[in-house]
């Protein structure tokens, strides 16, 4: 795995976390969209905390010489552990609410 140069980590938008489809608004013809929105979310998850565990492996062994990098490689980590977390645990409460329903 490569990691970035220092000072060449990319911005972040909220439509980032996103496949392209989804971030620009493009509908999806079959019933996959919301899977594949969570797929990509869940993929990108992992790219971030590898990216993170890298940088702090970095650290630790002494070869990182901007720790501000590895600060956001971990911020982004976390903040995007916690969409996907509150995506989920939506997605979960509006399954029970329709299972709840009456016919």
């Amino acid at each position: 795995m490569t990691i970035p140069a220092i000072g060449s980590v990319p911005a972040v938008s909220a439509t980032s976390y996103l496949p392209a489809s989804t971030a620009t608004g493009a509908t999806e013809s079959s019933d996959t969209g919301f899977a594949s929105a969570l797929t990509g979310a869940v993929n990108n998850l992992q790219q971030l905390q590898s990216t993170s565990n890298s940088y702090a492996i970095q650290a630790v062994t002494g070869d990182l010489d901007d720790i501000h990098t590895a600060t956001i490689a971990s911020s982004r980590a976390a903040v995007t552990l916690e969409l996907v977390a509150a995506v989920r645990n939506k997605g979960v409460e509006a399954f029970n609410d329709i299972m709840r329903m009456q016919a």
